[in-house]
């Protein structure tokens, strides 16, 4: 996986919410086994019209809109437990999804793939919405080794948690297997001891 450091990126807004899984990846594109491709399906049913006709109004075909962060309504990843969304999202180009709570599942199933699902309060969240109404290319900085969020042109942070390990494997850019090679030779001497 990708190293994660500080991303400081414009965001996509999407307020919808109690976005489910199905939203995010359709379950009729569920056919291929590797993690390549889902982006380009990534909420399918809401970008393109039953002619595949993208629907501007929608955010991610928004011109308007670009970044590494999507900012989500309340409630996101709920569903299924299909760890495709978390694909999805990231094969799309997304780093980070800013909301103020996700469902566990998919909160695991991002972490796993290296995604950050940054938790942040009710209220911080409205002031990034409002920012990005504001201003649509407006930077939110995203500082992972500090654990804090940032409007970038007002200055106002907020800090978030995330449990050590996860946060250890985004930074070296580790999935479970990669962190267990790391420290093989504590291990090793464990196993002797």
């Amino acid at each position: 996986m990708e190293k994660f450091t500080t991303i400081t990126s414009p965001a996509v807004p999407l307020s919808t919410e109690n976005v489910d899984t199905d939203q995010i990846i359709p379950a009729r594109f569920l056919k291929a086994t590797t993690r390549d491709g889902f982006g380009e399906n990534l909420f399918r049913d809401w970008r393109f019209d039953k002619d595949d006709n993208p629907q501007t109004s929608f955010p991610l075909e928004d011109p308007r809109f670009s970044g590494e962060i999507l900012v989500a309504g309340k409630n996101f990843g709920c569903g299924s437990s299909r760890e495709h969304a978390a694909w999805a999202i990231h094969d799309y180009g997304f780093k980070v999804v800013i909301c103020s709570f996700f469902a566990d599942i998919f909160q695991n199933n991002a972490l796993n793939n290296g995604l950050l699902p940054l938790r942040c309060s009710a209220e911080f969240l409205a002031k990034v919405f409002a920012a990005i109404e504001l201003d649509n290319q407006t930077k939110i900085k995203v500082d992972l080794a500090n654990q804090f969020v940032e409007i970038v042109a007002t200055g106002e942070k907020e800090s978030f948690e995330i449990n050590a390990y996860r946060k250890e494997c985004l930074i070296n850019g580790f999935d479970n297997i990669d962190y267990l090679l790391s420290i093989q030779s504590e291990i090793e001497a464990f196993e002797k001891a």
